[in-house]
């Protein structure tokens, strides 16, 4: 596998903006030399001293480098995409206009030669070690040559010492070119860490802010002055939906505010529920100071009591669903046992009739106790959902023949009614979804009647608003009171005397295994209708092709 830092490498520079800057200063620093040497070679007090060739000779080397600083300066920004191609023609013409200089201008050649210097350690923080050190070898070749040239033929005196000061110059222009590149890749690497630190500390900020804003415990922090300064959406819910410019807790939740004020003052925190807004589940406070012996700043933290409730209620189904199914494997044997003596019994010919009445107890009591143990099982093993695409409108039709051939139904109608011509396509485990049918079935059939009335349960097969596959069971009976409405997933709630409480549990459970949704819809004019909205075909095979299985 490649190294991931290799592209970022050859790649332009993740920093422009750097390089960008550098550029500018190189270039404003290039017409600042060039106004220098404008200056050195046409100061009053020199003028007298060069002849009319040497006056010819410095305009011709300085007036054009001003030109060329003034145009690379301008053309700056158009240039960063290719820096270092740029920085090099660039050294090249100083060091071309520097050495020219000299010759022109011999009595400020110290100050030319360190000027230079700055040049060559500007461009060693854009160009690379080995280009850095060869720009400086050609700047100390230039100023040897000039030397080896006054020295040999150019007249003059001074030869040697000419020849000395560029050979120190030289050293001095290596020196400033290493260094100023070690300097440039250490400042590199720590813009290049800082801008790494930089954005895993925003990420891990909106990961931060994100898990505040998705916890289901209620998270406000408020100052001294009684004011809300940040609510994640748990505590906005817990406080009934007030507005964005209500921040005043004591307006918006006196009772809050009562227990935060008895809390600060006494150190001693009120763990009785409490009712934030109407309509809104009750919750208990806990406060935290950001500091400590700081109360400009306090967490609260508002923990809904119905989801300790529910947690506490899982722990209790899973405890339970562990002991029953030991108890109900226990108790299958000697029922099986029970019911082929009943069966026995009932086919002898010498029983009367208070006897065969008898028996039928025992019969029917064994098949409601069976039933129990089959609920209490399928509570405990919760298996895996196996999904698979469904004709929904098929699929039904396939299990009310079935159900009609398993079960008597009497005078009873069950039927099926699918909306629409054209196919709806449902991704679910058929058994679990047998299951769940089964029970909603069965429970129309049970209590979705009109006293001395038989019952009337079609399974309609459509298609919601936004394409969604539904199912639904519904009956002409009674209906359910809206009070009971409200309890009858909760696991063991049953309002007959003989039920377990479990069936429409299990089916919600089963349901939800299936990324479906079961709920209960009152029908207008009577009767009930439980509606489960299944996952599409299509969708749930993007999801699958999204997730790699």
């Amino acid at each position: 596998m490649s190294n991931p830092a290799l592209p970022q490498l050859n790649a332009p520079r993740p920093i422009p903006a750097a390089i960008r800057h550098e550029m500018l200063f190189f270039n404003g620093f290039r017409l600042m030399q060039a106004l220098v040497y404008i200056g050195l070679a046409f100061a009053p007090a020199q003028i007298h001293g060069l002849s009319l060739e040497s006056l010819r000779f410095a305009l011709v080397v300085t007036l054009p480098y001003l030109l060329f600083a003034v145009a690379a300066l301008a053309l700056t920004r158009r240039c960063v995409p290719y820096a270092k191609a740029a920085v090099s023609i660039w050294l090249v013409v100083d060091i071309i206009a520097a050495v020219l200089a000299l010759s022109a201008i011999d009595y400020s050649r110290i100050g030319i030669a360190m000027m230079l210097a700055v040049n060559l350690g500007v461009g060693a923080l854009i160009l690379s070690l080995r280009v850095s050190s060869f720009f400086a070898a050609l700047a100390t070749l230039g100023l040897l040559g000039r030397a080896l040239f006054i020295q040999h033929g150019g007249g003059g005196g001074g030869g040697e010492s000419s020849l000395l000061e560029s050979a120190l110059f030289g050293v001095a222009y290596f020196a400033i070119t290493t260094l100023c590149h070690v300097l440039s890749r250490q400042l590199r690497a720590s813009e290049a860490l800082a801008e790494q630190r930089s954005t895993d500390l925003a990420n891990l900020s909106q990961v931060n802010e994100l898990i505040i804003r998705r916890m289901k415990t209620g998270v406000l922090l408020v100052d001294d002055a009684n004011r809300i300064h940040q609510i994640n959406e748990s505590a906005w819910m817990l406080l009934g939906n007030p507005s964005a410019e209500q921040r005043d807790l004591g307006r918006l939740a006196p009772e809050l505010s009562r227990r935060l004020y008895h809390w600060m003052t006494s150190g001693k925190l009120d763990e009785t529920a409490t009712q934030l807004a109407d309509g809104v589940p009750e919750v208990v406070p806990r406060f935290s100071r950001l500091a400590p012996n700081d109360d400009s700043l306090v967490l609260i933290f508002l923990d809904d009591t119905s989801l300790v409730s529910r947690r506490a209620e899982e722990l209790t189904l899973s405890s339970l669903g562990r002991l029953s199914a030991s108890i109900a494997h226990e108790i299958r044997n000697p029922l099986a046992a029970i019911r082929y003596s009943a069966q026995l019994l009932a086919e002898s010919e010498s029983m009367d009739s208070a006897d065969q009445r008898m028996v039928e107890i025992i019969n029917n009591h064994c098949v409601r106790l069976n039933e129990i143990i089959e609920n209490i099982l399928q509570l405990s093993r919760r298996e895996r959902s196996r999904p698979e695409t469904l004709d929904l409108g098929r699929w039904a039709q396939s299990f009310v023949d079935e159900y009609k051939q398993g079960n008597d139904i009497g005078n009873d109608t069950l039927r099926v009614v699918v909306g629409g011509p054209t196919a709806v396509a449902a991704l679910a485990d058929p058994q679990q979804l047998q299951q769940v049918a089964w029970n909603l079935v069965q429970n129309a059939l049970r209590y979705g009647r009109m006293p001395g009335e038989p019952a009337r349960v079609i399974v309609i097969v459509r298609t919601g608003e936004h394409g969604e596959p539904i199912l639904e069971v519904t009956d002409r009976g009674p209906g359910i009171a809206p009070k009971v409405a409200t309890q009858i997933f909760e696991p063991f709630y049953t309002t007959h005397e003989y039920g377990t409480g479990l069936g429409l549990y299990l089916a919600r459970q089963m349901a939800e295994a299936n990324q479906a949704s079961l709920e209960y819809v009152r029908v207008a004019g009577g009767g009930s209708c439980f509606r489960l909205v299944l996952t599409p075909a299509q969708m749930g095979r993007m999801a699958g092709e999204a997730t790699g299985t």
